[in-house]
């Protein structure tokens, strides 16, 4: 989940991120301020939520179908590229702060 304005931008990852590689994500669509906070089950017998990790962000673009943020967790730390492919799927790929992959959908 990252914070812009009064909403969450959220998605769902296959795997949790590691340095240098990609990890297929679904976008969830925006969720209330609210459930930055928030653990427990979900409504409608959907599952739950656990925080995994937690801690700051910076945004470096936000575009259509491409968001680059550095995160600054406790758990996951450096450059995030989020990027949308043909279909609705998207692509995370985390790398060391200072690196610039270039293009990012590689």
């Amino acid at each position: 989940m990252l914070e812009s304005g009064p909403t969450l931008r959220t998605w769902r990852l296959e795997n949790p991120p590691q340095a240098n590689s990609s990890v297929r994500a679904t976008s969830l669509g925006d969720h209330r301020i609210i459930y930055l906070e928030y653990e427990g089950e979900i409504s409608g017998g959907r599952g739950s939520v656990t925080r995994w990790d937690q801690g700051e962000f910076e945004w470096l673009a936000d575009e259509p179908g491409m968001v680059q943020v550095i995160l600054r967790g406790g758990r996951v730390a450096g450059r995030v590229y989020l990027c949308k492919g043909a279909s609705d799927d998207w692509s995370l790929r985390l790398t060391s702060v200072d690196s610039d992959l270039g293009d990012p959908t590689v």
